[in-house]
């Protein structure tokens, strides 16, 4: 083998790296990050923080009291779940899959943000084997009113 092949190959080596490298960066570039504010002691938001990343969005974890939280950002009492996020402008409450808030942003409804209330089995974070999923609605919520923004089965959109 030559030197020049041997520079070609390396050249190629590195550039595919770059390409997987950057095509990462790149995504999650693409993403915003979720400022999310959780309870120290919770275990099914850290499940659910690993989905939000396993689906490319970056997550910056702040642990403390949520509810002062909730009470500031509009948050209805009855749409409440164990953890709050904050993403470009819209709150993200409870166990919300990460497709729900990808479309949130990219269709920017007029809403004050998404919530899935309580804990349903099967929702982002709240995955047990064995276990039947639940039916659950993802919520757009506004001082003005509610709706279904998407309706899930387990991990499937119905």
């Amino acid at each position: 083998m030559n030197e020049t092949t041997r520079t070609n190959r390396r050249a190629v080596v590195l550039g595919m790296t770059a390409s997987v490298a950057f095509g990462r960066h790149a995504l999650a570039q693409g993403l915003p990050t979720l400022a999310v504010t959780k309870d120290p002691s919770c275990g099914c938001c850290e499940k659910w923080i690993a989905h939000l990343r396993e689906n490319g969005f970056t997550a910056a974890v702040t642990e403390g009291p949520v509810n002062p939280l909730k009470i500031r950002l509009g948050v209805p009492r009855d749409l409440a779940s164990c953890h709050t996020a904050q993403v470009d402008g819209y709150v993200v409450e409870g166990h919300v899959p990460a497709g729900a808030i990808k479309r949130l942003l990219t269709e920017k409804p007029i809403g004050t943000g998404l919530a899935v209330p309580g804990m349903p089995a099967v929702s982002p974070g709240m995955e047990v084997e064995g276990m039947e999923p639940d039916t659950y609605d993802v919520i757009l919520f506004a001082p003005g009113g509610r709706r279904s923004f998407a309706r899930y089965h387990g991990a499937t959109v119905t």
